[in-house]
């Protein structure tokens, strides 16, 4: 069984003499990946300082409710083409590539549900960058440049009932009535979730189980 200490160290491992790396972590809506993440950015910034270590998840890509009317997808909000994939991928070989910058990077405001410009910066001192989001291995072609630029894909596995539980429970604690959650689980999370579940293969699966996060492959 490996706890966080573990997972950090394997993340911390993925630099070795890399100047910049970013380590992806993949998963079903309500996984567990957000959760992972920071425990992940606590543990590594506790090693190693706070600025080795830098945060950006996928959310902030989220097209803003306005593009989504314009397209007619508000009520699919959260499937893969309501995201700018492009521009995720773009930012995250600007992270690569120009690890001597300080790289600014949306990020998303669940309590209005937006996308918010320029919220999030990665400064130079990172070495590692740690990205979170459903769709780094759905085999796409603006998937697949995100992916490109992932040093490793971590995947997010545990007991679906607890995830569909931990998504009804978010969408009403940012204002959704329980019957109108459970709804958007039905009809949105759970055939978003399908979507990852059929995806390519991840390079380490992590169990988010009751007794802490274990590591395999």
């Amino acid at each position: 069984m490996h706890g966080i200490e573990e997972l950090a160290a394997a993340a911390v491992a993925l630099v070795a003499d890399r100047r910049r790396v970013v380590l992806g972590i993949a998963g079903a809506p309500g996984a567990g990946k957000s959760t992972l993440a920071e425990a992940l950015l606590e543990t590594v910034a506790a090693r190693k300082g706070a600025d080795w270590v830098a945060h950006v998840p996928m959310d902030g890509f989220h097209l803003a409710d306005a593009q989504l009317d314009r397209l007619g997808s508000r009520s699919r909000k959260g499937a893969p083409d309501t995201f700018d994939a492009d521009g995720y991928a773009a930012l995250l070989r600007r992270l690569v590539e120009q690890p001597d910058s300080w790289v600014y990077a949306p990020g998303f405001e669940r309590t209005l549900e937006q996308p918010i410009a320029a919220a999030m910066v990665v400064p130079p001192a990172a070495r590692l960058v740690v990205t979170e989001g459903n769709y780094l291995l759905l085999p796409e072609e603006r998937w697949a440049r995100a992916r490109a630029q992932l040093a490793e894909v971590w995947f997010v596995s545990g007991d679906d009932d607890l995830r569909r539980s931990r998504l009804v429970d978010r969408h009403v604690r940012f204002g959704k009535a329980p019957g109108e959650a459970e709804a958007w689980v039905a009809r949105n999370d759970d055939v978003n979730a399908a979507l990852v579940l059929a995806t390519g293969e991840a390079d380490r699966v992590v169990l988010n189980g009751p007794h802490g996060w274990s590591l395999s492959g």
